[in-house]
């Protein structure tokens, strides 16, 4: 019988596991509403992006390790870009266009679909164009020897980094030019249905939250159409 209640025991407990990490989110999320939500889109962001090399090693059938430096990329963009921004976002949209408005729910989506999502999708471009020019930067050798714990040998192969070969404005531009306008056209056909349901129905505290889920999946889109 004892090893019996300890099997319920120990299944009751896991089974309670997810009601009590919800719990802990919404406290968090009552507490440090732009701190939760940016470590949630940090995370989620590296997933799509972790979920896009995957893919990507699959099709081709490469068996090389996953890129670190990209993951890192996308971490430090949901972590310091979108969650933050998505969260004043939402709060000011709630104030301009509140739900009593006339055709509020017309309005919000138009807002979002013609001025935030070209708006953020411009920032993502320049944003991780800026963390690949950083990512080869001089101060990043001494930091990948410690992580890494490099042999003396082996550390000089890393000072090509040293010469930053980073990406010019030439490079961004002609990136935008062919990245752009498909992105934001793919981005206007999944997003729009999905945002009409997020800035309408959704409450706000979890809009940010309902976004990252689906941008679990549109990161990995905008991963592999950059590579």
């Amino acid at each position: 019988m004892a090893p019996a209640a300890s099997r319920l025991r120990v299944e009751s407990e896991l089974g309670s596991l997810p009601k009590r990490a919800l719990a802990q989110y919404l406290l968090f999320l009552k507490f440090y509403p732009v701190v939760t939500k940016a470590v949630s889109s940090g995370i989620l962001s590296a997933l799509g992006n972790l979920l896009a090399q995957m893919i990507e090693k699959k099709q081709k059938k490469d068996s090389r390790s996953l890129e670190v430096s990209g993951l890192l990329r996308y971490l430090v963009y949901g972590l310091f870009v979108t969650g933050p921004l998505s969260h004043y976002l939402y709060l000011f949209m709630e104030y301009w266009v509140p739900p009593e408005v006339p055709w509020a729910r017309v309005k919000r989506l138009l807002l979002d679909r013609l001025f935030f999502a070209p708006t953020f999708l411009l920032l993502f471009f320049f944003v991780m164009n800026l963390l690949e020019v950083l990512s080869q930067a001089w101060w990043l050798v001494p930091v990948i020897a410690i992580l890494r714990r490099l042999r003396k040998e082996d550390y000089h192969k890393f000072k090509v980094i040293l010469e930053y070969k980073g990406k010019n404005i030439s490079v961004f531009v002609a990136k935008m030019r062919s990245g752009f306008w498909p992105a934001l056209q793919m981005n206007w056909r999944m997003w729009t249905p999905l945002q009409f349901i997020n800035i309408n129905y959704v409450p706000l505290q979890f809009r940010v939250l309902f976004a990252n889920m689906a941008a679990l999946f549109w990161y990995a889109y905008l991963a592999s159409l950059g590579k």
